[in-house]
């Protein structure tokens, strides 16, 4: 009697799991082409973003070997191709590059390829607060004072490793500028930080007891 019921039930089982799937089977066609399509274009995506990156690693370095005997103005055209690829390898290099072979047509081409870096290419938050310093460092020659401010407000405002480093920069802007009151509140806020770059605070003691002491 067991063994029967056993087989009925069983039978009523895949009964209903045989009607399930028939009352189903456009939901579940949907939904087995919804899981296909999403692993297709993971996958495809994957591929892609690898291949890109390869591609842009080849610009790169044909680049950089064609540099010592290539045309500069294409040379320049191809680093800025890398730049605008938002690499978050390449990209960066390739802007160090032009700037350290002063390849830039102007200041303003600089400083556009630097917002496409820090606003635009997906980098870990201290390498873009890196990027953020060296836009500074860049600019600081030919900056006014809001300028400056402006570039740096993300690491002064913040916590990051490159805050100590803004704020020396500040500090040694504003001396350059005979402005020693705002030198050195501004190198006193170094002093004040929790965990401040070593040598940036060494220099910064420095400063402060050589220039400021009373």
């Amino acid at each position: 009697m067991d063994e029967e019921t056993s087989i009925i039930d069983t039978n009523t089982r895949n009964e209903k799991i045989r009607i399930f799937f028939i009352n189903n089977k456009k939901k579940l066609l949907i939904l087995i082409s919804i899981i296909i399509l999403i692993l297709i274009s993971y996958f495809g995506y994957s591929e892609y973003k690898d291949t890109k990156k390869k591609q842009t690693s080849n610009y790169y370095n044909s680049a950089i070997i064609d540099y010592s005997n290539g045309n500069l103005d294409l040379i320049r055209e191809r680093l800025i191709e890398v730049v605008t690829e938002k690499d978050p390898t390449y990209s960066p290099l390739a802007l160090y590059f032009i700037i350290d072979n002063d390849l830039a047509e102007s200041r303003e081409q600089i400083n556009s390829l630097f917002d496409i870096l820090i606003n635009k290419t997906s980098l870990d938050n201290e390498i873009k607060n890196l990027i953020i310093y060296k836009k500074a460092l860049f600019n600081a020659d030919e900056a006014n004072e809001l300028e400056l401010l402006n570039i740096l407000k993300p690491l002064t405002n913040s916590n990051s490793v490159w805050k100590s480093h803004a704020l020396f920069l500040i500090g040694e802007f504003f001396y350059d500028k005979g402005e020693f009151q705002k030198s050195k509140d501004f190198f006193n806020k170094i002093v004040l930080i929790e965990n401040p770059n070593t040598e940036i605070l060494i220099n910064t003691q420095r400063r402060l007891n050589r220039d400021f002491s009373d």
